[in-house]
């Protein structure tokens, strides 16, 4: 385990999200490490892992990508690319950008043609050497990233980091301090509708991963926000695996069904009404907010 400090816990008491009477053990294992503990607040369903932290040698090694079947130019990273941009476009079109936790660059890559600058921050060391190689500025710290940014991504990066706020405030530091600078974070959500209405154990056990110290609420993530210094902050539900992924899940306890032959009858029509219908209910997969300097 490292010696950085997982402060997810503390955090969370201090902004008054969790409280001591209201954690419970949500799950003894997680599917990479059967004898971790993972933790649940009854009341406002935040889930996170206590006293723990892979380590920062894991992540610059990369050979979790290779155990976990992380994606590497896969459907979904295509797929969430493409969504990314074409939503946040009023953020990226001749602006500077930092997209923080960039992995292979497929992001950096898609928005190059029509930002004003771009880079990456990324630990995993060749992925660092390989975009550098294609003429993609990446760096393994925020410090390296020279000059003010408008914009800053972070696409399923925060759970990752045993000090999220700390992280928050480097950021806030390399963004425009006239209200204009932007974060854009995308995380998973604590009350995903297969985990929090339909407490499906196959879908738990897959999700619960030693590397996501924490699965976010709408309040949880706003409040993080807030405590790193940004402001205008909006939180919107996403859902990132359609109908076809999920009745694939019910039927099998399998993932992928967004590729198997379930997906041959889906439409955006439904994807999206799916989609929205979770939104109502507050049960996407995913969380997105924007925040300003």
């Amino acid at each position: 385990m490292s010696s950085e400090k997982n402060t997810i816990r503390e955090t969370l008491l201090k902004l008054d999200i969790i409280s001591k009477d209201n954690i419970e053990i949500f799950s003894n294992c997680t599917r990479d490490n059967k004898s971790l503990d993972v933790y649940r607040d009854k009341v406002s369903k935040v889930i996170f892992i206590d006293d723990y932290y892979t380590g920062r040698e894991e992540y610059t090694d990369g050979k979790y990508r290779q155990r976990s079947g992380s994606p590497n130019g896969n459907l979904e990273n295509i797929n969430d690319s493409e969504r990314r941009f074409n939503k946040y476009r009023q953020f990226i079109v001749s602006k500077s950008i930092i997209d923080f936790g960039c992995g292979t660059g497929s992001f950096l890559k898609l928005i190059n043609p029509v930002a004003k600058s771009i880079a990456g921050i990324e630990l995993q060391k060749d992925l660092v050497e390989s975009l550098n190689a294609d003429g993609i500025a990446c760096f393994s710290s925020l410090c390296e990233a020279a000059g003010e940014q408008d914009s800053a991504f972070m696409f399923h990066c925060l759970e990752h980091l045993p000090d999220p706020v700390k992280a928050l405030k480097e950021i806030y530091k390399k963004l425009r301090h006239d209200g204009l600078g932007k974060i854009i974070i995308e995380v998973p959500h604590a009350r995903d509708f297969l985990i929090d209405k339909l407490s499906l154990q196959a879908f738990i056990r897959f999700t619960l991963w030693s590397q996501h110290l924490i699965l976010h609420t709408r309040e949880s993530l706003t409040k993080t926000l807030i405590e790193a210094g940004y402001k205008n902050i909006q939180v919107e539900g996403i859902q990132r695996y359609s109908i076809a992924n999920h009745l694939h899940w019910l039927s099998t306890g399998q993932p992928g069904g967004h590729k198997e032959i379930l997906s041959t009858f889906e439409t955006i029509n439904l994807m999206n009404a799916y989609a929205e219908a979770l939104s109502r209910i507050d049960a996407t997969d995913t969380l997105v907010a924007v925040a300003s300097t």
